[in-house]
């Protein structure tokens, strides 16, 4: 079963139609089934980011340092399993995948 995966937004995931990402470097690997966003869910996103950000700019710098600390954290910690997705979806070498994951923690 090809795993379907829809957009969060709000809190909330958010999509029906989607459409195939298909391995480059071999075409009968479906890596996976995404959904679309349109207009109106940008138009969600960028309401729901707006209400965030009051919030979020009165946390202070160590509250979010700790927040962006935890992603990469968890980036990090998964980097191979990352970097396999990614050489998968993009036809990238494994080594290129699991760099740009470094690189993006």
């Amino acid at each position: 079963m090809i795993p379907f995966r829809k957009n969060l937004i709000d809190g909330e995931w958010v999509g029906d139609a989607g459409s195939r990402n298909i391995n480059p470097s071999n075409l009968d690997d479906v890596v996976g089934e995404y959904a679309s966003g349109g207009a109106e869910h940008a138009r969600q996103a960028i309401a729901a980011a707006k209400a965030a950000f009051p919030a979020w700019s009165r946390s202070g710098l160590l509250a979010r340092h700790a927040v962006l600390r935890k992603a990469s954290d968890e980036i990090t910690a998964r980097k191979d399993e990352i970097g396999r997705a990614l050489a998968r979806e993009e036809g990238k070498t494994l080594v290129e995948g699991i760099g740009e994951t470094v690189r993006a923690a």
